[in-house]
């Protein structure tokens, strides 16, 4: 029996291709996507990585083999994916590993409406028969197997973007966008077709060995050449992707980043002027800022545990508007509750082109606190570490201890969240609090155990 232990995560599938799964894996993935789901047909997609086209289709012929129709809208960001299970009410299965390098592929799975598969809504029954059929052998195929076939839905997902956002007004805007050679290479010249916008395009070639540097904007090396070019073309902003290119980040006209929780709170801020009262989902990892700023605009935070299937249920079940992440996924009910970057993005071109000022300056009101931005550190014993730096802070005067996901400590002028990566083996750290000398020390101070 296949372990799949270290590839099934808790709301996804990740590995190493071939060496941790292969296409014979996929196959037996589809058909039990298939059986777990009850659906008569599904839509697959996948991003550019050199493994993710015979993936995508071995999955299918797992899924159709059980006689369900297959649509294959092909070369797709998530978002995209998530579109079209919206659009047309299918599951889907997208074939990506987001960030991760090269040799990783994974498959982020949804029901119909692109509502959320973790491993209480359906992953932990897909890895058992999984399990179960790769040492049986492969369930007895129908008689009549599905269909497969091709559907390019990337027009009427970049004109169902665009209808969710007034961009009727807005200035010309200079628009730097580094893709990464991901995915945003294929959706954002669709997305800002007709929007008055000179856009200035980097690494928009399709490549999943990412030549030019890794698809994971949230490690600041990775924007340097997003900031360089920003401030040598004078731009008015800067946009980068990550690899399967639902996750957008922001820089503005210095080149400096604009933190991923300000611009939830912008986004959160222009989401309750169009629905009064209404409920922001937010992350345990963002900041301090985001529940102010949506107090302040009469709305009413949420605070939930990091992951899009855990944001997903919540957003669903409090009826939210809006959900975002410190990792820079941004959640709308307008688009199924599900993650779009490139959304958020239209929102803070709309933001930024319907006033006179320079970026920098309409994100003051949102950006209110020091921050360490997620450090990790690579940890053999998580659990020990973890539970070492839970014993330095349980008895400290003033500070409130929770472990709603990790262990968050919170004090009046501080606090800082210890989590272990749901992906790879590692400890991520978050610290905020009213001034760089303090996030220093109580960064420094944790560190100290964490690598001990």
């Amino acid at each position: 029996m296949a372990d799949l232990s270290q590839i099934v995560k808790a709301y996804d599938v990740r590995g190493v291709v071939p060496d941790q799964w292969d296409a014979s894996l996929a196959e037996l993935f589809g058909a039990a996507f298939a059986r777990v789901t009850g659906a008569t047909a599904i839509v697959t997609g996948h991003d550019m990585r050199p493994s993710s086209p015979e993936l995508s289709r071995a999955f299918a012929r797992g899924a159709a083999s059980l006689g369900v129709d297959v649509t294959e809208i092909g070369l797709c960001s998530t978002d995209e994916l998530y579109f079209a299970s919206g659009q047309l009410d299918l599951p889907g299965a997208m074939f990506t590993a987001s960030h991760n390098p090269a040799q990783y592929n994974g498959i982020k799975l949804c029901r119909a409406g692109a509502a959320p598969v973790g491993q209480d809504t359906g992953l932990a029954d897909i890895r058992a028969l999984v399990e179960q059929w790769s040492d049986t052998g492969a369930p007895e195929p129908v008689g009549t197997p599905g269909t497969i076939t091709g559907r390019d839905v990337l027009a009427d997902y970049a004109t169902h973007l665009r209808s969710l956002v007034d961009l009727g007004r807005i200035r010309p805007l200079k628009v730097v966008v580094d893709a990464g050679n991901g995915m945003g290479g294929h959706t954002v010249p669709s997305v800002l077709d007709g929007l008055p916008v000179d856009l200035v395009p980097m690494y928009f070639e399709l490549d999943g060995t990412f030549p030019n540097h890794e698809a994971n904007p949230l490690d600041p090396k990775n924007i340097v050449d997003l900031q360089a070019k920003v401030r040598e073309t004078q731009a008015d902003i800067g946009l980068a992707f990550d690899g399967d290119a639902d996750r957008c980040f922001v820089v503005d006209e210095r080149g400096e980043p604009v933190p991923p929780s300000a611009i939830t709170a912008l986004v959160a801020a222009r989401e309750l002027a169009k629905h009064p009262g209404g409920t922001i989902i937010h992350n345990l990892i963002t900041s301090w800022s985001v529940p102010e700023v949506v107090a302040e605009n009469g709305g009413r935070a949420v605070r939930t545990r990091v992951g899009h299937s855990f944001i997903k249920q919540e957003m669903a079940s409090s009826g939210a508007i809006f959900g975002g992440e410190h990792s820079a996924h941004y959640y709308f009910r307008d688009f199924w509750n599900a993650d779009t970057g490139m959304l958020a993005a239209l929102h803070v071109l709309a933001a930024l082109g319907g006033q006179a000022g320079p970026l920098s300056e309409l994100v003051r009101q949102y950006d209110r606190y020091a921050a360490s931005g997620e450090i990790n550190s690579t940890v053999a014993d998580q659990a020990g570490r973890a539970a070492a730096v839970r014993a330095a802070y349980e008895g400290l005067d003033g500070a409130e201890l929770d472990e709603l996901d990790g262990l968050t400590v919170t004090t009046g002028d501080w606090w800082f969240n210890l989590r272990a990566s749901n992906t790879e083996p590692l400890l991520r750290l978050n610290v905020e609090a009213r001034d760089e000398a303090t996030v220093a020390r109580v960064r420094d101070e944790v560190l100290a155990i964490v690598r001990a």
